[in-house]
């Protein structure tokens, strides 16, 4: 039999509120909160049939829980879940108004019922990662002998944030954010939903409204709900009564316009196209637009800063190496900070890119290069470039004859390298790669190469 949450610590507590309580005075977001896992959306690589949480859920064996992700994805949505799916006792405390008092009230009484009836006491700290150090030890000698089974909700890496014992007891799950397909069932089921949602309303939806709030919402549900909510609050119903809720509708209930930008479609390949053939043609201006226009549509910054990695060593390369620790900086940088922000190092690698001098010639020179190895006869490795380092080598003559550069004059050495001539990389006049074109050259001419 499975106990319901018998205990919320806070009165007005959502999940302790009839569902014409919630209808009245709560908004959208709060009222279409999934009761059950059943109702849960998303999150599926955690919750799918067979994953380690499922089946802990399914067992009644959970453990402690650290639940980490950004906002509106589930969190307290979840541990509530948990909360009514096991034969648990049910605390909440938001680590914002809560204290060391109130903790150890809750911790006191779990060892009571644990002693007296061998129940076990789930506690929630919502937003854990402000309770401070003192405060985060205090859950140490409970949750180490097992009175308290922990599940704790924040939106900050907890391994900065959670001392290292708490996190040693604690399975520590990422929350991703919500697919638009995610957003989109959440929607529509607001929309037929009598008891929670607007299903006892005549509304008309258009299906473009639908796809721009469940893209705008950047995975979060409770944006997205509350947009929803919005747009069919503050629409005025037709002479028939019916409330048409329009792409326009939509746009001003989030106050940002649609930019035509599919993810997976023409859209987002022909603007990151275009992004790269702006940097690689020297434009700037164009560079910046296009990059904008990817933020603002809600483009994924891994895909830019990759792009912008891939531009720095295909069409810049050697005339200005720079490039590619500038590009490498702002792809980590971008992981470290993420948006909004990240957009600032993002456009100033770009804008470097664009600015700096072009050279294709190492990217035409691997290409060549990896051709031959498909197409033409493999060459093998001339016996004083082998490996001399085991025993045996010697007898087999490997390493023999082979010339160490750095003892000779600059560092260098007529040897053979390949065992047959070919040209691969052809440096151009640009930037540094004509210092590294002189040097070659002047080699050549000297009877060095």
């Amino acid at each position: 039999m499975v106990k319901k949450i018998d205990k919320i610590n806070d009165p007005g507590d959502l999940f302790a509120k009839s569902s014409e309580e919630l209808k009245k005075d709560s908004p959208l977001s709060a009222r279409m909160r999934p009761q059950t896992l059943e109702e849960y959306v998303g999150q599926t690589h955690i919750l799918g049939k067979g994953k380690l949480l499922t089946r802990a859920i399914e067992a009644d064996r959970i453990t402690s829980l650290i639940l980490y992700g950004p906002p509106g994805v589930g969190k307290t949505t979840l541990a509530y879940c948990i909360g009514q799916r096991t034969k648990s006792v049910f605390e909440k405390v938001n680590a914002v108004a809560s204290n060391v008092e109130q903790l150890k009230k809750i911790l006191v009484a779990s060892q009571h019922r644990r002693a007296m009836t061998g129940e076990r006491t789930i506690l929630f700290i919502d937003e854990i990662h402000r309770f401070n150090k003192a405060q985060q030890d205090v859950l140490m000698p409970d949750v180490e002998e097992g009175n308290i089974i922990l599940i704790g909700a924040t939106v900050f890496n907890p391994f900065f944030s959670l001392i290292s014992p708490l996190l040693s007891r604690s399975l520590v799950f990422e929350l991703n954010p919500l697919t638009p397909d995610d957003i989109k069932e959440l929607l529509e089921r607001a929309l037929v939903d009598p008891a929670r949602g607007f299903g006892k309303k005549k509304i008309e939806v258009k299906e473009e409204s639908l796809d721009f709030l469940s893209e705008i919402s950047d995975g979060d549900a409770r944006k997205a709900l509350n947009a929803l909510e919005l747009a069919v609050l503050t629409t005025p119903p037709d002479s028939d009564g019916k409330i048409v809720l329009t792409l326009e509708a939509a746009q001003e209930s989030v106050q940002k316009k649609q930019v035509k930008y599919d993810r997976q479609g023409d859209e987002h390949y022909d603007t990151a196209s275009a992004f790269i053939k702006s940097m690689r043609g020297s434009d700037p201006h164009a560079t910046l637009y296009w990059l904008a226009k990817m933020i603002y549509a809600g483009e994924d910054p891994r895909f830019i800063s990759r792009r912008i990695c891939i531009c720095a060593a295909e069409d810049v390369g050697n005339a200005d190496p720079q490039a590619l620790v500038v590009a490498n900086a702002a792809a980590q940088i971008t992981e470290f900070i993420g948006m909004p922000e990240a957009r600032i190092p993002l456009a100033q690698a770009a804008v470097y890119i664009a600015c700096a001098p072009k050279s294709n010639a190492v990217y035409l020179g691997i290409d060549k290069a990896i051709d031959d190895v498909k197409n033409k006869k493999t060459h093998v490795v001339p016996n004083h470039l082998r490996d001399a380092s085991y025993p045996g080598a010697k007898k087999l003559k490997h390493g023999e004859g082979y010339r160490y550069a750095h003892s000779y004059e600059e560092h260098y050495v007529v040897q053979d390298y390949m065992g047959k001539d070919v040209i691969y990389y052809e440096p151009t006049d640009m930037g540094q790669e004509r210092e590294i074109k002189e040097r070659m050259g002047k080699r050549k001419e000297q009877g060095l190469e």
